[in-house]
């Protein structure tokens, strides 16, 4: 594999029925993990990783109503990476700041079991991520 093939994802887009929400809470987690500004549009935004690959949120105005409910069949949850256990510490402290919620907070930071340490966070559209220490 080369490394102009080497990544795995392009892309991924979350439509979101409040875009300013969703650029203030998944802004600031993208830039944490180093994740940079990518494009701005008029009903969106993107941010882009270092490898190339590329986050973006936008309410669409073709997006029907009725909200993003991770339970229901469709994208469960995106899991990104750290490499750093007292940033994942530091994400887990300031993430209420920025309008995450912490999922499973009882078992942090094994909740996906004792040799996967992680972080979940929910933000208030209810889209959810897994912040996974990667060694």
């Amino acid at each position: 594999m080369t490394e102009r093939t080497a990544r795995a994802l392009h892309h991924l887009d979350l439509w979101v029925d409040d875009l300013q929400a969703a650029v203030r809470s998944w802004g600031w987690l993208l830039h944490e993990l180093g994740w940079s500004e990518h494009q701005r549009w008029r009903e969106g935004l993107s941010w882009i990783h270092p490898d190339g690959t590329y986050l973006g949120v936008e309410q669409s105005p073709d997006l029907r109503p009725g909200g993003h409910d991770r339970l229901r069949a469709g994208l469960n949850h995106l899991a990104l990476t750290s490499t750093d256990r007292p940033a994942l510490d530091a994400l887990r402290a300031a993430a209420p700041d920025h309008g995450w919620q912490e999922l499973f907070a009882e078992r942090y930071p094994h909740a996906g079991g004792p040799e996967h340490t992680a972080l979940f966070l929910q933000d208030g559209q209810g889209f959810e991520v897994e912040v996974v220490l990667h060694r």
